[in-house]
């Protein structure tokens, strides 16, 4: 197993010597493991430089401007929370008005540069008012982290009802381009291009596949292919994109895959253990950093495993 100090000790490799796991295996290594030590408040290395300072307008990402989808609880709040600890202004959103209010509410209470909105994705109207009130605070917008998500089918894939599968593809592909488009002019005037970036949280299911979750599974399996395509796409305008993909986390959400499907061998995870929202949140703040602004169309897991996507 790879840990922490391994990649530390091991440092670039000597010339003429190529990386037998592959350099995209490498970076993705050495940035969950970057994310991983600035979790536990290290002093040293390369993980100082992203201590959460705990204060609006200072830190990593100070003057810099994020639009969250699904970021009320779970995976996307600890997101919201830790890109605004990183000095980010933060924009949140959900479905629900006293979702919103309340996590605006426990993050201002911290000192933090918070607003919200209430955005339903597959709504163009919704976007629409998600994109205004980015805009608001200094005009344009940085980063743009997609973590809305629904699935209404725990069952047969082949059983899913025509119905089903547009408010599945709607939500989950659609909505993340649809609403990158109309952020895209306001993110290309931003000062710095270099550190712009959009980012997917597909799903908790790929790594593991629970075939109770089969259409959900697609639709988030599409959404590695929208990395990759947008990567390619924006990469003239420097706007990088790139894909976090969780493993089992602990949320409400993921309630379905730790009770209502089969378990997995907790021995095939290296970690043996439940992820945890905040596991995900420092390696997104890495990636809205300008030392992640040479890495663009990766799908890097989060799953206390290795698995290749």
């Amino acid at each position: 197993m790879l840990t922490n100090a391994t990649l530390r000790s091991n440092g670039p490799f000597p010339p003429g010597q190529q990386d037998p796991a592959g350099s995209s295996l490498f970076t993705m290594l050495r940035a969950v493991a970057w994310a991983h030590r600035s979790l536990s408040h290290s002093s040293s290395g390369f993980s100082a430089r992203m201590q959460s300072s705990g204060a609006a307008g200072s830190g990593v990402l100070a003057e810099r401007v994020a639009v969250l989808t699904g970021s009320t609880v779970g995976i996307g709040f600890a997101i919201a929370r830790r890109l605004a600890k990183d000095g980010a202004h933060v924009v949140i959103s959900s479905r629900k008005q006293q979702n919103v209010d309340r996590a605006v509410a426990t993050l201002q209470e911290e000192g933090l540069s918070v607003t919200g909105t209430v955005c339903h994705v597959g709504k163009a109207e919704d976007r629409e008012r998600l994109v205004a009130k980015a805009l608001e605070h200094s005009g344009g917008v940085d980063f743009l982290v997609c973590n809305a998500g629904v699935n209404p089918l725990v069952g047969s894939t082949l059983g899913a009802s025509e119905q089903v599968w547009d408010k599945i593809l709607n939500v989950n592909v659609k909505a993340p381009a649809l609403l990158l488009s109309q952020l895209l002019p306001h993110m290309e005037k931003r000062g710095n291009p270099a550190d712009t970036f959009f980012c997917l949280s597909p799903s908790q299911t790929l790594v593991i596949l629970f075939q109770e979750l089969g259409a959900y599974n697609v639709s988030k399996t599409a959404l590695l292919g929208l990395t990759r395509t947008l990567a390619l796409e924006l990469a003239p305008k420097n706007i990088r994109v790139n894909c976090l993909v969780p493993g089992v986390i602990k949320t409400d959400f993921s309630k379905v895959v730790r009770t209502g499907c089969p378990q997995p061998d907790m021995q095939i995870f290296f970690l043996s253990r439940i992820g945890q929202p905040e596991d995900c949140a420092g390696l997104v703040s890495f990636l809205c950093s300008a030392d992640a602004s040479y890495i663009t169309g990766e799908n890097i897991v989060v799953a206390g495993c290795s698995s290749r996507l």
